[in-house]
């Protein structure tokens, strides 16, 4: 009988707001948050690749919006793959190669700031640096611009300057990281610029801060060092036994390390560490597997790509300068599993579908090398700015000489707006964005630049009167060479590269041509409607007018 009186009594308790006991999930605001990744076709993709079957733990793949190369397998001595980035579908097996190395071949990159110039190393104790003519390898490539010969053991690792010209570093089994300066007369270079010594093991890995003046490695010691480049002096390393690094990654501006590698009990981990290396600020067990883990990061969108050797996925995240640094986005997922990765600098990329990153992914069961685009949604096909910051370009911003002398100077920036023209130096010692004080650097060094940086910041309220053609050119001209790259719509122009010798790329250069028009007619139909929203407004204001 007295549930009633109970129930009474409970009643204005459950009604007081108990807010200790509210949950809410804790959301963030991200433009990012709903990337995903978009794998091409079959037709797309490149088949009938013969990827190494090496076991070094490299990318073994090297992009830029002309070319891709890929280490190959090759009997006797080493040789890799250079392809037009147009040359989709099935591949000639026969199709030639750049092979005058002796040994393996270990690392491909290609020179930041010239598309027709890349560099290899191999186990016959060599770096050679190989000039691609600007109609692709027609031919074997067997003769080098330059070789570099200082290494005892064999080279595992090259990595050029990212703002210096002729600049280049390799390390190898000899455990020495050595400085190149390449431009000097010399074909074969026997004495580098600076040969560094602070490490007991193997170099896994190398990353360079933003303007160059710091150099991050990862050793086999498991250990953490970030080097003076030029003195070769170490300034800091780790001495933490939580956290056996293998892959380590400057974070742009942001004055953060970020490494891959095994926690305490074998589980993959990532850590994130700020300018004191006693301790990780941040660290993440992901899973049991055993494959390296590749880092990938964008420093104008702040993401981070965390692809496994082996593995199907991709993971990525967001970071953050403010605790807790890293938000979990979501991960790609495929079946495919990838033995190494090409990434395609931010000036290759498709603008207009809102292309943030692009990955090559190896797949040595299939011999293919597929395309994977990661894609901000969005609704509108207009150029994007919120999503393209000014960007590092392919123009040096200091010689081999300026930076042997001590000068440090961040990348020249670019905008990927189709058709601008518009670049300038990062601010070193700010502290700030690359993309701020963009306006002030340009109307102190380039006072009849204001009117261009007036329209760009005019652009989004932008007029709408103002059109930017959908094929504009960007000519892109190397200061050693008289060669230009032209680039539509954040891709390479087609009608400027070798013509179609086959009729599969023939189609799909019509495919292409097709997909423009198509593209082009629905922007007309967009500015037809709008005309017509317009005039119906006028109307409408004049109508008002009249009734007043």
């Amino acid at each position: 009988h007295r549930l009633p009186d109970m129930a009474a009594a409970t009643l204005p308790l459950l009604l007081k707001p108990c807010i200790w006991m509210t949950w809410r999930p804790q959301y963030r605001s991200s433009k990012y948050r709903h990337v995903f990744g978009k794998p091409v076709t079959k037709e797309n993709c490149y088949d009938g690749v013969p990827i190494t079957r090496s076991v070094h733990d490299n990318h073994l793949c090297t992009v830029n919006p002309r070319f891709i190369a890929v280490i190959t397998e090759c009997a006797g001595g080493g040789a890799f793959l250079v392809l037009s980035i147009n040359h989709t579908g099935k591949v000639d097996p026969h199709h030639p190669k750049v092979s005058g190395h002796r040994g393996n071949v270990l690392d491909i990159k290609w020179n930041p700031f010239n598309d027709f110039c890349i560099a290899s190393c191999s186990e016959d104790t060599t770096v050679k640096i190989w000039d691609i003519p600007e109609h692709g390898v027609l031919k074997n490539i067997t003769v080098p611009r330059k070789e570099l010969q200082c290494h005892s053991r064999r080279v595992g690792l090259i990595e050029w300057h990212p703002t210096a010209d002729n600049i280049i570093f390799s390390t190898g089994y000899d455990y020495q990281v050595m400085v190149w300066k390449l431009d000097v007369p010399e074909q074969v270079i026997k004495n580098p610029v600076r040969s560094i010594s602070v490490h007991s093991d193997v170099v896994l890995s190398m990353s360079f801060n933003t303007d160059g003046s710091w150099l991050a490695t990862s050793c086999k010691d498991k250990k953490i060092r970030v080097i003076d480049p030029r003195t070769g002096t170490l300034l800091q390393e780790t001495n933490c036994k939580s956290h056996k690094a293998s892959k380590v990654l400057f974070l742009g501006n942001l004055k953060m390390l970020l490494s891959t590698g095994n926690s305490r009990w074998n589980h993959r981990q990532i850590a994130l560490w700020d300018q004191d290396l006693s301790q990780p600020s941040y660290s993440e067990d992901l899973d049991g597997s055993s494959g390296v883990l590749f880092p990938f990061y964008d420093p104008d969108t702040h993401m981070l790509y965390i692809a496994g050797k082996g593995d199907g996925n991709i993971r990525y995240y967001e970071i953050s300068p403010e605790k807790p640094y890293v938000h979990y986005l979501t991960e790609y997922r495929s079946l495919l599993p990838q033995k190494g990765m090409g990434v395609m600098p931010k000036r290759g990329l498709d603008v207009c579908s809102c292309e943030i990153f692009r990955f090559y992914k190896l797949v040595t069961i299939k011999s293919l090398i597929e395309p994977l685009s990661m894609i901000v949604p969005r609704r509108s096909e207009s150029y994007q700015e919120d999503i393209y910051p000014m960007t590092a370009g392919n123009k040096p911003s200091m010689t081999a000489d300026e930076w042997i002398s001590g000068l440090n100077k961040g990348p020249v920036m670019i905008s990927l707006r189709p058709g601008s023209k518009l670049d300038s130096y990062v601010e070193l010692g700010s502290g700030k964005d690359p993309t701020d004080s963009m306006e002030t650097q340009h109307s102190r060094s380039r006072p009849g630049l204001s009117l261009l940086i007036q329209e760009r910041l005019d652009a989004k309220e932008g007029n709408a009167r103002k059109v930017y053609p959908p094929t504009s050119l960007l000519p892109s001209t190397d200061e050693k060479s008289s060669s230009t790259t032209y680039v539509s719509n954040g891709k390479l122009d087609s009608t400027h590269c070798s013509p179609p010798k086959t009729e599969n790329e023939l189609r799909q250069m019509f495919y292409k041509q097709q997909e423009e028009i198509r593209r082009l007619k629905e922007q007309l139909n967009q500015k037809d409607v709008r005309i017509k929203q317009l005039e119906l407004e006028i109307k409408n204001v004049r109508n008002s007018q009249a009734n007043l």
